[in-house]
């Protein structure tokens, strides 16, 4: 429900401030605590591939769980980078450029105390790659297999040493590998030989039932106690292989709030510490009563992703452009978000490596767009019906409702009558894997998934590479553009960083051109918190590390 009336939402807020307080549970001051309440409705998967998009990386992957790579969150000024994580070094074989070599780090243990080492990364390479291996889990492979679509297999070389195969020449992989996080096969193990099944595979299923109640990752973090829907608490490894990122506080509550206003009251009642996308009207009542507020650029989208299925109203590109012209960013961003965006003209702004030098200029420019819908047949007396599929809340939605609503007023001026369909954020997650001719895309022209933009396999090639179609990756609209393809299997396969940006540049240029997307604003991850919280640094980036974060009790 979009609530219009500015005192009419703060009003609510402060009733659901008031109205709820005794529902959350205090903490006992002998230890430092940190409760946040996110924007899922629910907590993120626990047993090592989260849900929820990349909120749940954030709260249930990079906190329990490390990868052979990692982002380097520990600056607010420069854009995160892939760094060593659990592997140390890696190099690609010069001469077969399928097959990498990834070191990896001696010391390591699993929360449960068995060893991490090469037959665990094989073990969970498997998890996702390998149907018949014991532990693979189809309900895992969707939000994995799909972030790293070209990795084959894993072989221990030694110990400390394995090797990866692609399918094809790969220079994004050790990006890729940021998403697959190392689990531990040892408490896996315990938990299938104590399960009852009919069959090896329903023992799998039960053991992956009970691991996500009771994870064991090498992560900064431990599982203390999870409540599906409620709560997630995770309290501090002290013997995390990083000595400089072992948590400053003792426990971290997570809580499932998928609705701003009551994220908002339960931040200025006390009930939480810190909120995630707080309401944009009550961010002066916010700042006025002491809470401050934490936002930075990031490298994630806020777009309209078109179908270009058969009959696809979008498969105009005068109707495709004429949506990107008819959109007043600055309006929304000064009004509407209070500020809480970057207005989008494509995947990346001027001055990004890989902008490139698109021609089609996207901004605000009524007159224009109206133009080119009446050449492509439209006007005042016939509106174009568009349907967008979009969630009321979710992981990096920004404001979802009333976002789309704005651009169902602004688009209505230049001759589109937009229909809105609304589902649960991890509904509508779920059919970006499946794809517009899905049935559970309700017959959406366009669906509103937010997407991060930090690496050239999430920014570009899922969405643009006709190989990355339904089943496989995110190229939910059925794009199928030769020039797209033809530039994507360039930048995969150059190895030369410089090169390589180069033709990413081409590739995003092209993508802008073809207005491939709507693109509407860049997201700036507000966070809300108490004064009491100190320590942390807003990454440019859509993960945050809460290794640092401290609260004074």
């Amino acid at each position: 429900m979009l609530i219009k009336n500015k005192k009419t939402r703060a009003a609510l807020i402060a009733l659901l401030a008031l109205g709820s307080a005794a529902a959350w549970p205090r903490v006992a001051s002998a230890e430092t605590v940190l409760r946040i309440g996110m924007t899922a409705a629910d907590i993120p998967r626990t047993l090592g591939q989260p849900d929820q998009g990349f909120e749940g990386n954030r709260f249930t992957g990079l906190t329990m769980y490390d990868a052979l790579t990692s982002w380097d969150l520990s600056s607010a000024d420069k854009p995160s980078v892939v760094i060593p994580g659990l592997a140390t070094e890696w190099q690609v074989d010069d001469a077969d450029k399928t097959k990498w070599t990834f070191k990896l780090r001696p010391g390591v243990t699993f929360h449960d105390g068995s060893p991490f080492n090469a037959d665990a990364v094989v073990w969970n390479v498997e998890k996702v790659l390998k149907q018949d291996a014991p532990q693979f889990d189809a309900s895992q492979v969707g939000v994995t297999a799909s972030r790293m679509p070209t990795l084959a297999s894993a072989k221990k070389i030694d110990d400390m040493t394995v090797e990866l195969t692609t399918k094809e020449p790969d220079s994004f992989l050790p990006i890729n590998l940021t998403n697959l996080f190392m689990t531990s096969p040892a408490k896996w193990q315990a938990f299938y030989d104590k399960a009852e099944g009919a069959d090896a595979k329903a023992k799998s299923q039960a053991a992956w039932t009970a691991f996500a109640k009771d994870a064991s990752g090498t992560g900064p973090w431990k599982m203390a106690s999870f409540t599906p829907r409620e709560r997630l608490e995770l309290v501090k490894n002290a013997s995390y292989w990083d000595k400089a990122r072992v948590p400053k506080i003792d426990k971290m509550v997570l809580l499932p709030m998928p609705e701003a206003n009551a994220r908002t009251a339960a931040l200025l009642s006390g009930q939480v510490d810190w909120v995630e996308a707080p309401a944009p009207d009550a961010l002066p009542e916010l700042k006025q009563r002491g809470f401050k507020l934490s936002a930075n650029e990031q490298p994630h989208v806020w777009p309209w992703q078109f179908s270009r299925v058969e009959g696809s109203p979008w498969n105009d590109i005068r109707v495709r452009k004429a949506a990107n012209l008819c959109v007043d960013r600055e309006g929304l961003k000064d009004g509407l978000l209070a500020g809480l965006m970057v207005p989008a003209s494509g995947t990346f702004e001027p001055g990004h490596p890989w902008r490139g030098k698109p021609s089609f200029e996207i901004k605000y420019d009524k007159a224009a767009a109206q133009k080119l819908m009446q050449e492509a047949g439209y006007g005042p007396n016939k509106k174009l019906t568009v349907k967008t599929q979009t969630s009321a809340s979710g992981s990096g939605q920004m404001q979802p409702l009333p976002m789309n609503e704005y651009l169902q007023q602004a688009l209505a001026e230049c001759y589109f009558d937009v229909k809105l369909d609304v589902i649960e954020w991890n509904t509508l997650f779920t059919n970006w894997r499946r794809g517009a001719k899905d049935p559970s895309a309700n017959g959406s022209h366009a669906t509103n998934v937010t997407y991060a933009a930090m690496d050239p396999f999430f920014a570009l090639v899922r969405f643009l590479q006709s190989g990355m179609a339904p089943p496989v990756s995110n190229n939910w609209g059925f794009i199928n553009n030769p020039k797209f393809d033809e530039l994507v299997k360039k930048a995969r396969q150059t190895f030369d960083p410089a090169a390589r940006d180069a033709a990413l540049a081409e590739l995003h240029a092209a993508s802008v051109d073809d207005a491939a997307f709507l693109y509407v604003a860049h997201d700036v991850g507000p966070r809300a918190m108490s004064p009491k919280v100190t320590g942390v640094v807003q990454p440019k980036s859509w993960f945050i590390d809460f290794s640092p974060v401290s609260i004074a009790q």
